[in-house]
């Protein structure tokens, strides 16, 4: 019955995921969604950048903090290691929730380029950027990344164990492209307010100061195979690089 619990348990906090990454994708680009990143009451532009602010921050501290290792050791005593991941994406997604209802429109435009041959490539730019991330996800191991393997082995009886680190698709451009595509998505903006700029920019500023903590995990967990890697292809900027040596081993990267 646990383990029934625990599967039950994995895809329901997959299924909330779902609905954050949906929501996320109107709430950033205006529609579908009834209340945007650039709806909803307007304040005093100190008050909304301070609630904001807190918002963006609660989500960064708990989305870094929940992620390192030495969280992880010490959470699993209390959680089983079966759904410590799924936890982390229900967590995560509720705050990303928390974050769509209570942010606050900073309305002040930065810039409009809401019509013309512009606007169509800022546009097809902010779907390239959500299709990267979720083609990204998929690169690595979509259902581990998101706790469902995890719940699903749990429930077979079965060990669970790191996916292999595999090199393919854009990840031989570059070493993230998920949140690569994150940051496409968040600057494609026709009009550009300066709430969405805060957001923009706090995101952007958060996946720099992350990926360094990601990446030091992943040399401890991978060791010579990370960095080999790492001097093969650049972080996030896909620019050419002079190759040395054989190429990186064909392995599979979980953050």
């Amino acid at each position: 019955m646990r383990k029934i619990a625990a599967m039950a348990y994995g895809v329901a906090a997959y299924v909330v995921f779902l609905g954050a990454f949906v929501h996320s994708v109107g709430f950033v680009g205006n529609f579908l969604v009834p209340k945007t990143i650039d709806s909803g009451l307007a304040g005093a532009p100190l008050d909304a950048l301070v609630i904001d602010a807190l918002l963006l921050g609660l989500f960064a501290v708990q989305h870094s903090v929940m992620a390192r290792p030495g969280f992880k050791a010490i959470w699993t005593r209390i959680v089983s290691p079966s759904i410590e991941r799924s936890t982390y994406v229900l967590i995560s997604s509720l705050l990303l929730f928390l974050l769509f209802w209570q942010w606050r429109p900073l309305p002040a435009v930065i810039w409009d380029r809401s019509a013309g041959p512009a606007q169509v490539m800022i546009q097809a730019l902010f779907w390239l950027g959500w299709l990267v991330v979720l083609a990204s996800s998929f690169l690595i191991s979509h259902v581990d990344l998101f706790g469902l393997r995890q719940v699903w082995l749990n429930l077979r009886g079965k060990t669970y164990q790191h996916p292999v680190f595999v090199v393919r698709g854009l990840y031989r451009f570059v070493r993230h492209p998920l949140m690569l595509g994150f940051v496409i998505a968040f600057w494609a903006a026709p009009v550009m307010t300066l709430g969405h700029l805060v957001f923009a920019v706090a995101t952007t500023a958060y996946i720099l100061i992350a990926l360094r903590f990601e990446e030091r995990d992943l040399i401890d967990t991978l060791g010579v195979a990370y960095l080999d890697y790492r001097e093969q292809v650049p972080m996030l900027v896909p620019l050419p690089r002079a190759r040395t040596g054989e190429s990186p081993a064909r392995r599979s990267i979980i953050p």
